[in-house]
């Protein structure tokens, strides 16, 4: 895989080229100051203080006690605890309101190569649906697996409106698409490429991924897609999931690195040991007939 093949997978390149048949979205370009911030994983986790006071997490509980309990008072001469002061970017923030504004008040945000799909856990409704600044923010501070689109720091960020319906006759309506729209104009010789068809058979471009390891090869392996490819002769294998219950995010791209280590003291270890004592908490109250 060649740095050039990456770098035209990147959305500020191929999207001006098919943005008659992709998702409406809009390009900003980030302050290197946003980029540090995100990359920054030393002291506390801050939110950026929003100059039109907007919250990422509005029904949370701001316990005043801990706060003030957090809090040095004058005159204790440690200076070293005290807390820093949450970022600012006030100029960002107001861009991206009007680009939310103007794409219906919804949007996803995504980096050059990526999205936050790891951190959405976190956000009130466990998706990457996002209404404001703060709850990007929130995204994209807690992600890592963005990490390879800021290192070396990257300079867009995209976002893009809609939800992906869902449709039939994807194989044929999937393969004209391609070959009417995509594969004379994109330069790459072998690369992957997202869609999404709706109900009436339209389909919209969502991304390009270079072809290879580094891009998750879903319903097959790279083993199976490398001997299909090397077979002369091989159909088009097409492989669908038949219910909505059966779409599950990746491991690697659901959960923070944290959880992707499964032994003793782990966190998932951790999570298992809980999820199972409040079943068996569950099985034994008197609600259940235990």
């Amino acid at each position: 895989m060649k740095q050039e093949e990456v770098n035209l997978c990147q959305i500020q390149e191929w999207y001006p080229k098919f943005k008659s048949v992709s998702i409406k979205t809009l390009i900003h370009e980030l302050p290197e100051s946003f980029v540090e911030y995100l990359l920054d994983d030393h002291g506390p986790f801050l939110l950026p203080v929003s100059v039109i006071n907007e919250d990422a997490l509005p029904n949370r509980i701001h316990n005043s006690e801990e706060e003030e309990d957090y809090q040095v008072s004058e005159g204790s001469g440690d200076e070293a605890e005290q807390p820093p002061s949450p970022p600012s970017f006030p100029e960002l923030e107001l861009k991206i309101k009007e680009s939310i504004e103007s794409l219906g008040g919804a949007v996803f945000p995504k980096l050059n190569w990526s999205a936050p799909k790891d951190s959405a856990w976190i956000s009130t409704t466990g998706t990457l649906r996002c209404t404001s600044f703060s709850e990007i923010a929130l995204l994209l501070r807690s992600s890592d697996s963005l990490i390879h689109d800021l290192c070396p720091p990257i300079s867009t960020l995209p976002y893009a409106s809609g939800t992906p319906p869902c449709g039939q006759k994807w194989n044929s309506v999937v393969l004209e698409f391609f070959m009417d729209k995509v594969s004379q104009t994109f330069e790459l010789e072998n690369y992957t490429f997202d869609v999404y068809v709706t109900m009436d058979d339209r389909v919209k471009l969502v991304d390009f991924n270079p072809w290879g390891a580094f891009t998750l090869p879903l319903l097959f392996t790279w083993e199976e897609l490398e001997q299909n490819c090397a077979e002369e002769g091989h159909g088009v294998e097409f492989r669908i999931v038949e219910s909505q219950s059966a779409v599950r995010p990746g491991l690697k791209t659901a959960v923070p690195y944290d959880y992707l280590a499964t032994g003793p003291g782990s966190g998932w270890d951790q999570f298992l040991r809980n999820a199972d004592q409040e079943l068996e908490r569950q099985t034994r109250s008197p609600e259940a007939g235990g």
